[in-house]
């Protein structure tokens, strides 16, 4: 768990984000993330990274079938686009910075992995049921970083 510093932060106003959805699940979100980000990157007229901040957010995960509900986006509104409310409140946060940018998928999972059952057990939170990638300037380059949240609660 050394390898990761989660902490505690409070977002004081909600973010509204435009954006596509779609059901997706452990085994299909690898191929579902590129489908949704080359139609929503159609829809508003540009090239793949060139929207700054860019949200994926996973929303009411089954933990039985591994399904949820998978939102990508931006703050960019487009009629074609679906509104979503990232709440105000609590967040626990990780950045997290891969060796390579193709080790995003992995360093993801295991962030995912140890806040669920490493770092949220010993804390005085509950889990929300919705998380997001938050993508930034910093999300590219030579060494890349990404915050990823968590939305809790107080027990």
């Amino acid at each position: 768990m050394d390898k990761f510093d989660f902490t505690v932060v409070e977002h004081s106003e909600a973010i509204t984000i435009f954006g596509l959805s779609k059901h997706s699940n452990d085994k299909t979100q690898a191929n579902d993330i590129p489908i949704l980000s080359k139609t929503y990157y159609e829809i508003v007229g540009k090239n793949n990274g060139e929207v700054i901040p860019f949200f994926v957010i996973s929303k009411d995960y089954d933990i039985n079938t591994k399904d949820f509900l998978l939102l990508i986006g931006s703050q960019i509104e487009n009629s074609k686009l679906e509104p979503f409310v990232i709440p105000k409140g609590f967040y626990g946060k990780i950045t997290i910075k891969p060796k390579l940018g193709l080790m995003w998928g992995l360093s993801i999972g295991e962030a995912k992995r140890t806040f669920y059952t490493q770092w949220l057990p010993k804390m005085d939170y509950l889990p929300l049921n919705m998380e997001y990638e938050y993508h930034t300037e910093m999300s590219m380059g030579r060494k890349p970083q990404l915050d990823i949240f968590f939305a809790i609660k107080k027990r």
